[in-house]
């Protein structure tokens, strides 16, 4: 099955290529960097900690497990791979010099085979979903351990992987250890013919999170620069097809609460100009973070077209709406507006974070909302409503304190990894 599946990704790869330079319309670093595709990297590591995280939302979600492997083992070199651009420039904005970074390449034999021929990796930590069959044959091939780390596996995954069993399962007994969020993620992984004996519930690294210390002072400082007491709320990692459902219900907040301020952050860098011109389009006046003016009491949507720069908007607002949920992409991490205490609305899409979304659900953090409708009621009824706020945020920081450690149980693993 092993050998159709690379049969089949050997005549996508001029697709896939296609669709790098189609991405490269509105992200030009998409055609850059090619040859790191195809495994050609120089001045990489010898002997490496290998870590590997597609995109932002997985490069963030490693910070505080990178801080940690960089005072525990400072004689080792540490590699972080991803697939995008913009996980690569946060790669950049986070370690700096600290780590290496390269694209990882394609997940065929002739070209993973030689890059970890090159690398010799002491350990290949892959966070949270990916999966790819060559990658770790060929890690098992020259017995480098391998660690899928922060595992989560939604139920909708799982019913697509499903359709491969033979390989998927080979797949995961290729994988020296998986340390599952929770233990529907562990089940789901058993089910689709994971030994038991590799897996591990440790809970989301994610509870581990550690806020900058100067995060709150600038929070302050840009929340002066809107307006003290306006009401402020944030649309967090927004998705095409949810900004205009999100300004619906701007519009009906901005009825009941007339000076109500709307963040709006798309996910996608290369959606900042459209989004601004969906806007416009709507009749609001907006100002966008790159164009350095302040809001003024006229301002009706603020535009977070920079990147990094999220961790500070939600510090500044009231109430976080999470993305990603309103239409079917699964949603995005919602540990961060919790661990600054605020509030959080998300839709009903939130697969990706089946069991973190739904523990907030059942101990009053967080609140789903359906409609744009609904959306506009609720951010109304909370802006309205400080101590409904305070108290949403108190259950939300009361979790996220309860379920810290994964850190530690994930450390010991890598530990263990390591040293066999």
């Amino acid at each position: 099955m092993r050998y159709l599946y690379t049969t089949l990704l050997a005549l996508l790869v001029p697709f896939m290529l296609l669709r790098l330079l189609w991405r490269s319309r509105r992200e030009p670093a998409y055609r850059q960097r090619w040859h790191e595709r195809f495994g050609w990297a120089s001045n990489l590591p010898i002997k490496p900690i290998w870590i590997h995280a597609v995109s932002v939302g997985e490069v963030q979600a490693t910070e505080v497990l990178v801080r940690h492997l960089l005072k525990t083992y400072p004689d080792k070199p540490l590699l972080l791979t991803t697939t995008t651009p913009t996980g690569s420039a946060r790669v950049e904005k986070l370690f700096a010099d600290q780590v290496s970074h390269c694209y990882l390449p394609f997940d065929l034999p002739w070209l993973v085979g030689p890059f970890i021929n090159q690398l010799q990796p002491s350990i290949l930590i892959i966070i949270e979903t990916e999966i790819w069959p060559n990658l770790l044959v060929s890690c098992a091939q020259q017995n480098i351990p391998t660690l899928l780390a922060n595992a989560r596996l939604s139920v909708r995954s799982a019913n697509g992987y499903r359709r491969f069993s033979g390989l998927t399962a080979e797949t995961l007994n290729n994988l020296t250890m998986i340390a599952a969020q929770g233990a529907g993620t562990a089940r789901r992984f058993t089910d689709l013919g994971a030994s038991p004996a590799r897996i591990e519930e440790t809970g989301s690294i994610k509870f581990d999170i550690q806020l900058p210390a100067t995060l709150h002072e600038q929070a302050e400082a840009l929340r002066r620069s809107w307006g003290t007491d306006r009401h402020v709320w944030v649309a967090a990692s927004t998705h095409e097809g949810e900004e205009q459902q999100i300004l619906t219900a701007h519009k009906q907040i901005k009825e009941k609460i007339p000076d109500a301020l709307l963040i709006l952050v798309p996910r996608h860098p290369g959606r900042f100009d459209s989004v601004a011109k969906l806007v416009t389009d709507a009749g609001f006046k907006l100002i966008r973070r790159t164009q350095a003016t302040h809001c003024n009491d006229e301002t009706d949507v603020f535009l977070g077209d920079t990147m990094g720069e999220l961790p500070m908007f939600l510090a500044s607002a009231d109430l976080a709406f999470i993305g990603g949920s309103l239409i079917p992409r699964g949603g995005h991490n919602i540990l961060e507006p919790a661990a600054l205490g605020l509030p959080i609305l998300f839709g009903p899409h939130m697969f990706n974070f089946a069991e973190i979304s739904q523990l907030f659900l059942d101990h009053e953090a967080a609140y789903e909302v359906n409609s744009a409708e609904q959306l506009a009621h609720i951010v109304t009824e909370w802006l309205q409503k400080a101590e409904l706020r305070s108290q949403i945020g108190e259950n939300g920081l009361a979790l996220i304190k309860q379920n810290r450690g994964a850190l530690l149980k994930l450390l010991t693993i890598i530990d263990r990894l390591l040293s066999q």
